[in-house]
């Protein structure tokens, strides 16, 4: 995610610079600055607006926290990608947000692999292929509940209180107090990295279903029931949906 503000801020400056280049240059518009009232007004605001535009796209993309919104309203993979980032800057998270992140580019990239073999071996009007389209759709629902549910807890766990846990060099609060607080991040963070694992076995078993489809030999519906890994899958689902909440 850092590496897209720097593209998008490098597209900014080019942009900038490109549009100074038509204007001002002789060889295409060719506005001169001090050739009259009208030209040098025009430029040296184009030369201003360009300054306030570059600083201020530049404190937008490096430094301004991105706004969370609430949970309820994250529908799409880019919004799950935009509030976890927003999360990126707490320290003791850093590292299991980035894995987070990296988890939902690679469910991407499975799903798409997988319903490009679909395509390729079944009609999506078969039967078989809706079968197959719908476990990998229930998988997918079940990896972004795991996240939403990270994303709820982490709403109503403020930066500061993971920095005191961490640090605890306060001497405000009594050593029961600190050891509670420490308790309640260790929860949090447990049962972070608990639906993290939960996402990568998700992820392990969407390969294994890939491999198993390109194995196959026999469509027939009561085979593909009987596939371990479509086992396997409807196990994971009916032991993680109706908890992870």
């Amino acid at each position: 995610m850092v590496g897209i503000k720097y593209i998008k801020l490098l597209g900014l400056i080019s942009g900038v610079v490109v549009l100074n280049i038509l204007v001002l240059s002789p060889g295409f518009i060719g506005v001169e600055i001090g050739s009259g009232a009208f030209a040098t007004a025009f430029g040296v605001t184009l030369l201003f607006a360009s300054a306030l535009g570059l600083l201020y796209g530049s404190y937008v993309l490096l430094f301004k926290q991105p706004v969370v919104q609430p949970v309820k309203r994250i529908t799409t993979r880019e919004d799950y990608v935009e509030a976890l980032t927003a999360y990126r800057s707490v320290k003791a998270l850093e590292s299991d947000i980035n894995f987070a992140l990296e988890q939902l580019d690679r469910l991407k990239k499975k799903n798409d692999t997988l319903f490009n073999v679909l395509n390729q071996r079944f009609d999506p009007a078969e039967l078989s292929y809706k079968k197959f389209a719908s476990v990998i759709q229930e998988v997918e629902k079940l990896f972004y509940l795991n996240i939403r549910s990270i994303l709820n807890r982490l709403h109503v766990y403020d930066e500061s209180e993971f920095e005191s846990v961490r640090n605890q060099k306060s001497a405000r609060f009594s050593r029961e107090l600190l050891q509670e607080k420490t308790n309640l991040y260790n929860e949090f963070l447990a049962f972070m990295r608990d639906s993290l694992g939960t996402n990568e076995e998700i992820l392990l078993k969407l390969d294994k279903l890939l491999l198993e489809i390109s194995r196959l030999d026999s469509f027939d519906p009561g085979v593909i029931e009987n596939m371990p890994c479509m086992q396997e899958i409807d196990s994971l689902i009916k032991q993680t949906k109706y908890y992870k909440q």
